[in-house]
């Protein structure tokens, strides 16, 4: 099997800082903020082994993340991915309501 390394972009570490600022800030709730991004980085993990066995996305992230991209969600936000060799690129991580085709 094969696995892979994770690459997480500037823009997807913003996205998990801004997640845990507004449970942090907005439900005043340090502690879910901690368990949920754990949770999300757990998951991004995962990706190591499982990144090339789930589908590829639909037409709308092609637009913007190119062919090669993949979403899986963890809870309600999407990780957007692409494969690059043996790297797993995290390029975004959004709220899956923001993703219609």
């Amino acid at each position: 099997m094969k696995q892979y390394k994770i690459l997480i972009s500037n823009d997807a570490n913003k996205d998990i800082k801004h997640l845990f600022d507004f449970i942090e800030n907005n439900y005043h709730a340090p502690l879910t903020a901690k368990k949920y991004i754990d949770g999300l980085l757990t998951a991004i993990q995962f990706l190591t082994l499982t990144a090339d066995s789930l589908p590829i996305a639909h037409r709308k992230l092609f637009l913007t993340y190119g062919t090669n991209v993949y979403r899986v969600n963890y809870k309600k936000m999407a990780i957007i991915y692409s494969i690059h060799g043996d790297i797993v690129y995290i390029h975004r991580i959004i709220p899956g309501v923001l993703i219609t085709e």
